[in-house]
C-alpha cells in the first residue's frame, strides 16, 4: 500500500503600504517613474544619512494587526538584517526580528472542507529593497532604487494550511481585509502584495514536520496554486526515491511549471541581526490603539450583513459585489444617486461582469464613475431609452466613462414616446403584412413577435417595446 502524504504550508506575505512617502524618508512611493528619480541619500544608503520613521506606516500596520486579531507589542523596535546584494544599498535592511509590532493573530477562512482559523505568527514593519533590471542586450544589470525604502509589512502565518485551496482562501481574505482598510491596493501584478510559500510534506499521522523549501517569484493566485502542486509532487517523488529534501529557497517558473533552486535557506543567525542604533523604540499607547480601532472601516463580513438588511438584493450578488472593495464602493455610490439598489446590482452583475470577462479585466480596473452608471439607470427608468439602447450606451460608458445623457442626445437615441406616431407606424406595418394577421388570428404567437420586430426596425430601435406590444395588441384585436 502506497504511503499517504500531507502538505504543510506557511506563508510570508509582503504588502507594500499605501503611504505617500517612504518608511524612513520623504521620497515618493508612487509606482512607476523614471529609474532612480524617487530617491535621496537615506533610501540610497549614503554614509551619514539618518532614517526618520513615518508615523503613517505604524498606523497602517496597527490597523492590519487589529483587523487580523493580533496582539500588539506596545513597545517595539527596529533591527538591522545584514546581507549584501546589489539592490540593497546599505548592505542591511531595516526590519523587526525581536519585537515585531503585531503577533499571535489569525483569520478564519472557508473552503470546500469547511471553516478553519489560520494563525498569524507575527506582522512586522520593514523597508523594501531596490530592483535589479537585467539588460540582456548590453549584457549588464542596472539598479533602480525607486522602490528602496518603500514601507512593507510582512505577515508571517503559522504552518496551518494543508492545500492550495486553503492558501488561496487565506490570501484572498487577507487581501480583502487590507484593501478595505485602505492599507494597500494589494496588486500582485505590480508587486504590492507578494507571497513566499514555505512548504513541506510528511506522512499522514506524523508528528514531526518535514524539511521545508521556500518558493519565490509568485505574482498571481494561479501561479501560487500551480507552484504548491508542483513543489508537493517534487518533494514526494524525491522522498519516494529515497532522496532527501534540502532546505533551500527555490524560484518558481510559471511558464515551465517548474521550480529551480536559488540558494540554501538562511536562518536568522546568518543575517547577524542587531538593534538599529539610528532608530528609537516605538511606544504605542492604549489611546493610540483605541483611536486606530475606532477608525477601522466596515470590513467585508459586516458589509455583507448590512447589504442583506438594507438593500434586499440576492446573497450571491452580495458575495460578488463585496468581493472587491472597488465594486462595493461603486455599488454604494451609485445607489446613493439613483436610489435603486436592485437595478444597480443587476447592471454590475450582468453587463459589468460580462464586459470585465470579455476584456480580461479585474474589478479594480473599472474606469466608469458611479454618476454615469446612475444616469444610465435613470434614463431607462424614465423610459427615455429602452433596454437594448441602454446596453449599447453602457459599452461606451464602460470603455470611456462617457456621459450617457449627452451621448443619447448627440446620437439621437432617445425613445420615441409619441403614441400617435407609433400607432400610425404600427397600423401601416400591420396593413403591409396580411399573412401575419391571419397567423395571429389562428393563435400563432410568433406572428406578434415578427410584427414587434418590424416596428422596432422601422423605429430604428428607439421605441419602447412595452408600448409597441400594447398598441399592436389593440390594433390586431380591432381587426
Amino acid at each position: 500500500m502506497s504511503k499517504q502524504y500531507e502538505t504543510v504550508i506557511g506563508l510570508e506575505v509582503h504588502v507594500e503600504l499605501a503611504t505617500k512617502t517612504k518608511i524612513f524618508c520623504s521620497c515618493s512611493t508612487e509606482f512607476g517613474g523614471a529609474p532612480n528619480t524617487h530617491t535621496c541619500p537615506v533610501c540610497t544608503g549614503m554614509p551619514g544619512s539618518l532614517p526618520v520613521l513615518n508615523k503613517k506606516v505604524v498606523e497602517l500596520a496597527l490597523a492590519v494587526g487589529l483587523a487580523t486579531n493580533c496582539q500588539i507589542n506596545q513597545y517595539c523596535k527596529f533591527d538591522r538584517k545584514n546581507y549584501f546584494y546589489p539592490d540593497n544599498p546599505q548592505n542591511y535592511q531595516i526590519s523587526q526580528l525581536y519585537l515585531p509590532i503585531c503577533h499571535d493573530g489569525g483569520i478564519e477562512i472557508e473552503t470546500s472542507a469547511g471553516k478553519k482559523v489560520v494563525g498569524i505568527h507575527e506582522i512586522h514593519m520593514e523597508e523594501d529593497a531596490g530592483k535589479l533590471i537585467h539588460d540582456e542586450w548590453d549584457d549588464c544589470s542596472l539598479v533602480d532604487f525607486n522602490r528602496s525604502g518603500v514601507p512593507l509589512i510582512e505577515i508571517v502565518s503559522e504552518p496551518d494550511m494543508r492545500s492550495a485551496e486553503e492558501v488561496i482562501a487565506y490570501l484572498d481574505k487577507l487581501r480583502l481585509i487590507i484593501q478595505y482598510l485602505g492599507a494597500s491596493d494589494c496588486k500582485l501584478q505590480e508587486g504590492s502584495m507578494r507571497a513566499d510559500v514555505n512548504l513541506s510534506v510528511r506522512e499522514v499521522g506524523a508528528s514531526e514536520y518535514g524539511t521545508r523549501t521556500e518558493m519565490k517569484n509568485l505574482n498571481s493566485f494561479k501561479a501560487i496554486a500551480r507552484a504548491i502542486e508542483g513543489e508537493r509532487a517534487r518533494q514526494i517523488e524525491l522522498i519516494e526515491e529515497g532522496g532527501q529534501v534540502i532546505q533551500e529557497t527555490r524560484r518558481w517558473d510559471d511558464t515551465k511549471e517548474q521550480s529551480y533552486a536559488m540558494r540554501s535557506k538562511e536562518d536568522a543567525q546568518d543575517y547577524r541581526y542587531f538593534p538599529d542604533p539610528d532608530l528609537v523604540p516605538v511606544m504605542i499607547s492604549d489611546e493610540w490603539i483605541s483611536s486606530i480601532r475606532g477608525n477601522q472601516p466596515e470590513l467585508r463580513n459586516e458589509k455583507m450583513v448590512r447589504y442583506k438588511e438594507q438593500y434586499d438584493i440576492p446573497e450571491y450578488d452580495i458575495s460578488i459585489i463585496t468581493g472587491s472593495k472597488h465594486l462595493a464602493d461603486l455599488f454604494e455610490e451609485t445607489v446613493a444617486i439613483c436610489k435603486n439598489p436592485k437595478k444597480v446590482s443587476n447592471w454590475i452583475m450582468v453587463e459589468t461582469m460580462r464586459l470585465l470577462k470579455e476584456h480580461d479585466l479585474e474589478p479594480e480596473q473599472i474606469r466608469f464613475s458611479p454618476e454615469n452608471l446612475a444616469k444610465l439607470i435613470l434614463l431607462v427608468e424614465s423610459k427615455a431609452i429602452n433596454g437594448n439602447v441602454a446596453k449599447e450606451v453602457f459599452e461606451k460608458v464602460f470603455d470611456k466613462d462617457i456621459d450617457p445623457e449627452k451621448y443619447v442626445e448627440e446620437n439621437g437615441l432617445k425613445s420615441v414616446n409619441d403614441e400617435g406616431a407609433l400607432r400610425a407606424t404600427i397600423e401601416r406595418i400591420v396593413e403591409e403584412n396580411p399573412k401575419s394577421i391571419e397567423d395571429y388570428k389562428s393563435g400563432k404567437t410568433k406572428a406578434m413577435g415578427f410584427l414587434v420586430g418590424q416596428t422596432m426596425k422601422e423605429m430604428k430601435g428607439k421605441a419602447d417595446p412595452g408600448m409597441i406590444n400594447k398598441i399592436l395588441k389593440e390594433v390586431l384585436d380591432q381587426l
